[in-house]
């Protein structure tokens, strides 16, 4: 059965129009519209079989039935709310109260009502019941924007393997933001955004800031754009929203296009223009232009009457007295602005307050001189790209707030701090003082990135990454140890003459500790190893990359063998520890430790560990996002210092170690195997350096090696918790010697 796309939005993307009781439809614009009909449009016509618009129709049940969408009857899925009140408090209450302020870094205007994120979390049900009754196995599911953030968690547990990718519109603030919303509510966005198996933002700062945010808030590790969650990798990724380049690239020879541009040239003469289109929103920025604009008229003033800015402000849907104040606040400042600077026969400010239809935008993005595009903060900002993709002339200037997403991108703007008003004034300065050359060739560079990363490019981008993580999660299947496949261990070793258990101390055994000297083994451990130790079966080495002496001080007194430092040395049951590394191959830990120690300087709360034949910085009690960067610096300088020398860096579970190379756990029980037949071998670790004995095991027959924890790795089988590893070795227990059931 061919793929089928299921796109998930707050709104179905329909206009409903009632004429006399007569209620007819067609489809909205949009970025998300125009995607998905460019991408299949081309390659995605034969990858999907079908598109299903998933959303709510901004009117009732029964007026939905009356009308006729134009399309198949499986074209759209309406969702409806069970009543008004609740969907209110969705939308113009968390949604548009709570996160659109706070992800827009206006906390000061966000309100924590908890009716309103009941609210969110019940639409959002309402939308995974909808869903639930249509979806198949092969369909793909991509929701859209901050409204529905926990649905993804929500399919997940209804559907395990399903296809889900999410995508953010908006920013994503900094951990610092994210953190005033109640961890309860934290918890909940956050889990539900990790059901999606891909989760893409505008700009790779948002994505920074989300992986620290799942750092700090859920303790939830990643390995730069992988979190590893439940039993899967989740992608998190940017992907810089972009626009149809040749529909407003071609405008510009169109004749409607043509007569709009005609007459704005007529209206500017030989004067400038500037011009600026912007929905009423707190964070555009609006009325910082007008104060820039007025301030660059007073220290210009040959420009007074030679110059007009042209301002169209969007209606929001949001009627809220606040909205209504920042518009009372615009008004009259440009009533004031044109009354005491302007005369009869000119205006400094022709303001115009509705939609402008496709034709005329377009004809005063090629008339204008500068565009003023200044949000205060901004997912991405698609009207510069328009502005610039508009500009088939190559001339004109973008004034571009660096708190937008499209600023990463069009670095040949003139970049301003929409907070600053003097930098601004200095800007439109700059800007109606460009020669045509500079324009050509700053206008030419931002069209090429534009051009070369439009909203189809952008589209098949987003599907061919999650394409990748389905077949990624596939490829490196988490294969947790089942009922069926511990029945099948124990099995094994029951009937086995000649057992060998390798086992990792530290994430395996026990817990890992704020303090790794109070990680000792507790008398129930003990106890467990001793008694598994007793059967003449069974050989037992504790594997790990502690130091011999805390290992003899904590199990040395065990009938059980002991591997430290990651194989540098090794105690036999009832013999001596024997150095598999050489002593005079050690000189260079005085440089290292000195590398370690400016890292522990820098980063609080992490510490140096010295060993015979290692040494080993640790960073687990630090800020996680902090020593994820020292980590990785730290890590490069190593590698870059070490490399012609014959040591190793690990980069292991919250620390870094250097050792002697040819010195690790697989070379050592590789050793094991070389004096001794086993029928039966269980291996069990939880770091990347218990790979190296995953690995020397896996053709081996009777061994069954065990990761710990939910990453993918060369190990067979996967258990959660070092909870979990006692209970298998305590089940081993019970059928060894008298105890045999």
């Amino acid at each position: 059965m061919q793929k089928r796309l299921l796109i998930v939005s707050n709104q179905l993307p329909i206009t409903i129009e009632n004429q006399d009781g007569s209620y007819t439809t067609h489809q909205s614009s949009g970025g998300i519209i125009s995607a998905v009909e460019a991408y299949l449009l081309s390659s995605g016509s034969s990858v999907f079989s079908e598109r299903i618009w998933i959303g709510t129709p901004n009117c009732d049940r029964k007026t939905w039935e009356k009308l006729d969408t134009g399309q198949s009857n499986d074209q759209y899925l309406p969702v409806f709310a069970k009543d008004d009140q609740e969907y209110e408090k969705y939308d113009k209450g968390f949604c548009s109260s709570l996160l659109w302020p706070l992800f827009h870094y206006s906390p000061s205007l966000a309100e924590y009502d908890p009716s309103f994120f009941e609210a969110y979390q019940k639409i959002n049900e309402t939308f995974a019941n909808e869903l639930s009754g249509i979806i198949h196995p092969e369909d793909v599911i991509w929701i859209h924007d901050y409204h529905l953030l926990p649905l993804s968690g929500m399919l997940r547990a209804k559907f395990p393997n399903i296809t889900i990718g999410l995508f953010l519109h908006i920013p994503f603030p900094s951990y610092e933001l994210f953190r005033i919303i109640p961890k309860r509510w934290q918890k909940q966005i956050l889990e539900g955004m990790l059901g999606a198996d891909l989760i893409g933002f505008h700009t790779s700062e948002y994505v920074a800031h989300f992986l620290k945010t799942v750092d700090m808030s859920l303790k939830v590790e990643h390995d730069n754009q992988y979190i590893q969650w439940g039993n899967r990798q989740v992608q998190v990724d940017s992907f810089p929203m972009s626009i149809d380049f040749n529909g407003f690239n071609n405008a510009y020879t169109h004749p409607e296009v043509g007569l709009f541009r005609q007459n704005y040239l007529k209206l500017k003469s030989s004067n400038k223009m500037l011009f600026s289109v912007d929905q009423l929103d707190y964070h555009q920025g609006i009325y910082n232009q007008l104060l820039a604009y007025e301030k660059f008229l007073h220290l210009n003033p040959a420009y007074i009457g030679h110059i007009v800015f042209i301002l169209i402000i969007v209606p929001s849907r949001d009627v809220s007295s606040k909205y209504s104040e920042r518009k009372k606040k615009i008004d009259e400042y440009i009533g004031k602005l044109n009354s005491t600077i302007g005369s009869i026969t000119w205006q400094p400010v022709i303001y115009h307050y509705n939609h402008l239809d496709f034709h005329e935008l377009c004809g005063l993005y090629t008339a204008c001189d500068i565009a003023l595009v200044t949000p205060l903060r901004d997912g991405m900002n698609v009207v510069a790209k328009e502005f610039v993709a508009s500009r088939k002339d190559e001339q004109g200037v973008l004034i571009l707030s660096e708190m937008a997403g499209a600023a990463a991108e069009l670095t040949d703007a003139l970049l301003i701090n929409p907070n600053d008003i003097d930098e601004i004034t200095e800007k439109i300065a700059q800007g109606l003082a460009m020669t045509s050359d500079e324009q050509r060739l700053r206008m030419k560079n931002i069209r090429n990135i534009v051009k070369n990363y439009d909203i189809n490019t952008w589209t098949v981008d987003f599907f061919e990454k999650l394409n990748q993580i389905k077949s990624q999660q596939l490829k490196f299947e988490v294969k947790f140890l089942d009922n069926f496949a511990r029945q099948e261990l124990l099995s094994d070793y029951t009937s086995s003459k000649k057992n060998l258990l390798l086992l990792d101390y530290d994430g395996t055994l026990v817990n890992f500790s704020k303090d790794p000297a109070k990680a000792a083994p507790n008398s129930e451990l003990l106890e467990l190893l001793r008694q598994l130790s007793e059967s003449e079966n069974n050989d037992i080495y504790i594997v790990s990359g502690r130091d011999s002496h805390t290992l003899e001080k904590w199990l040395g007194h065990l009938p059980i063998g002991l591997i430290a430092e990651h194989g540098a040395k090794i105690r036999d049951k009832g013999s001596k520890w024997l150095n598999q590394a050489l002593a005079e191959s050690t000189t260079w830990k005085t440089k290292i430790r000195k590398m370690m120690d400016h890292y522990v300087f820098r980063s609080p709360n992490t510490f140096v560990e010295e060993k015979d034949f290692s040494i080993a910085w640790h960073y687990r009690n630090a800020d996680p996002y902090l020593a994820e960067k020292r980590s990785r610096n730290l890590h490069e300088e190593l590698v870059e210092y070490t490399i012609q020398m014959p040591l190793d860096v690990l980069n292991g579970h919250k620390v870094i170690e250097v050792r002697n190379s040819g010195v690790n756990k697989g070379i050592a029980i590789a050793k094991l195997l070389d004096v001794a037949v086993y029928d039966f071998i269980l291996c069990i670790g939880d770091d990347q350096t218990d790979e190296d004995m995953f690995k020397i095991l896996a053709n081996v027959n009777g061994a069954y090696t065990i990761k710990v924890g939910h990453q993918a790795s060369f190990a067979k089988f996967n258990l959660s918790t070092p909870f979990l590893v006692s209970s298998l070795l305590d089940s081993m227990q019970f059928q060894t010697g008298d105890h045999l059931i």
